[in-house]
């Protein structure tokens, strides 16, 4: 079995708490690296362990981290979920593993799921050197997740993002909302199974389920779907079709879209379940054929 070590490595004013997993066989040079980050307020104690244990049996070092203001990473406000700071670790996280010894700084790729999804699309168009990108039922058009939201709950979720957005700039306590809550509830996800899919992925672990309101006023213009019209590295969507927060119609419209921008392999395959299924593909690249599960 891989072994795990607790890390740590700075972005911005704090720093972000991580697991460092090494192959589990001994590699006569330096191993490729995946970057694994988690999805809509959720922690990397949320099964990304378990994904990290499969890269590590496969010959890959990984490091799964959390966000910054979130579970045991630095920062204040406490649950503060901002998508340009998310966006900031992730580049803080790439400069940390380039530093890694026994790490080949050439051979990072970025491992995404759901919220996280959207944010590897942002960063493999933004920075430059990625090996390749994985977007796990991936957040690709907030105004395709906003269609797809009860409106009653989206003018009340409005209502109370402004509240705490003018905390924030007033300095007065944030205003949190649940992440998932039962349909017709004030929270982020409300779909039948959005509740129960994250109880299941808390796993028994101690997560706070909850994050500041403001980013309400910020998910509908997020579209990092869009990045893929720009230079890429190869990148693989791996798309739920019964999606019921990011909706399959929007990610798996990617690949054809970008198809005329940019020259870089971006394929999607999609599972007819809510999460990932063992389904193996093989995807033509520029220069070879690569597989994945």
């Amino acid at each position: 079995m891989a072994g795990r070590e607790d890390v740590r490595f700075p972005s911005g004013e704090a720093d972000c708490a991580a697991w460092l997993y090494r192959p589990a066989a001994a590699a006569d040079g330096p191993a490729p690296l995946v970057l694994l980050g988690h999805g809509l307020g959720a922690v990397r104690e949320m099964r990304l362990d378990a994904y990290a244990e499969r890269f590590a049996a496969a010959g890959f070092a990984a490091l799964a981290f959390t966000y910054r203001y979130f579970g045991d990473s630095g920062g204040e406000p406490r649950q503060l979920l901002d998508i340009r700071r998310q966006h900031e670790d992730w580049r803080a996280a790439l400069r940390f593993g380039r530093t890694l010894e026994g790490v080949r700084p050439d051979a990072i790729a970025l491992w995404g799921s759901s919220f996280a999804g959207g944010h590897v699309l942002e960063i493999g168009a933004s920075v430059p050197g990625i090996a390749a990108v994985v977007a796990q039922c991936p957040f690709t058009d907030g105004l395709a997740s906003m269609r797809a939201a009860d409106p009653k709950v989206a003018a009340r979720m409005t209502a109370v993002a402004l509240r705490d957005e003018i905390a924030g700039r007033t300095g007065r306590p944030a205003v949190r909302v649940p992440t998932a809550g039962a349909p017709g509830s004030l929270a982020l996800m409300t779909a039948p199974d959005a509740l129960e899919g994250v109880e299941k992925l808390a796993a028994g672990h101690d997560v706070d389920h909850h994050v500041t309101a403001r980013v309400g006023l910020r998910i509908g213009p997020y579209r990092p779907g869009r990045a893929l019209r720009r230079p890429h590295p190869p990148t693989l969507l791996c798309v739920c079709e019964h999606d019921s927060v990011a909706p399959a119609k929007a990610a798996s419209a990617m690949p054809s879209a970008a198809a005329t921008s940019r020259s870089a392999a971006i394929r999607s395959v999609t599972s007819t379940s809510t999460g990932a299924t063992g389904s193996s593909v093989r995807w033509p690249t520029s220069s070879s054929s690569c597989g994945g599960t």
